[in-house]
């Protein structure tokens, strides 16, 4: 068993301070929490969308979840030389099956004549909402990364993962038929 959580509140939290991987305590505005916080957001949206998710396309997003979970763990921990309990992290393999599923998704769907709007289906939208939530975490993560050693596993990840949503928001809209298309200045 990984995590045993028998109580929910600690009052550790309650003068700014959170935790990390190794027991190291910092402000909860520090670089790497503000990270995964970002992380955990995004794996909020993600479990909106799977409200409406069914068959294949849930089981993308539960992977994409427990991933999101393992990227958090990644992050809370520092990375250390040789450490005595060696920490999760992020492998090659997560960042290649994110790839086999955008081309496999992709290579259904026909090329862009525009950018496209956030809608069609309900959720194609929500995997919108999510794609930019996981947006906004690379940049928290690329931020964390200019200060501190971080697995660069993390950010190809998340980096493929806004492309990932981005594509299945296509798939989910009939296979890109109900993408809404921006027209530039049309409502000049």
């Amino acid at each position: 068993v990984m995590v045993k959580l028998t109580k929910i509140y600690t009052r550790g939290g309650d003068e700014g301070y959170t935790s990390l991987g190794n027991g190291e305590r910092v402000p909860k505005y520090s670089h790497r929490p503000v990270a995964y916080g970002a992380v955990d957001e995004a794996n909020a949206a993600i479990g909106l969308a799977r409200i409406e998710s069914i068959d294949d396309v849930d089981e993308m997003l539960s992977r994409v979840q427990n991933d999101l979970f393992d990227i958090g763990a990644d992050l809370c921990t520092p990375y250390q030389e040789n450490p005595k309990y060696p920490p999760l992290r992020i492998i090659q393999t997560q960042v290649d099956r994110l790839e086999n599923e955008i081309d496999d998704m992709n290579s259904k769907l026909e090329s862009l004549s525009s950018f496209i709007l956030p809608g069609g289906t309900k959720l194609a939208a929500l995997l919108h909402n999510a794609r930019t939530i996981a947006r906004r975490a690379e940049r928290e993560i690329v931020l964390l990364s200019s200060n501190e050693n971080i697995n660069p596993l993390v950010v190809k990840y998340i980096n493929r993962l806004s492309d990932h949503l981005f594509v299945l928001s296509r798939h989910v809209n009939d296979n890109g038929e109900m993408d809404v298309l921006w027209v530039p200045g049309n409502n000049r």
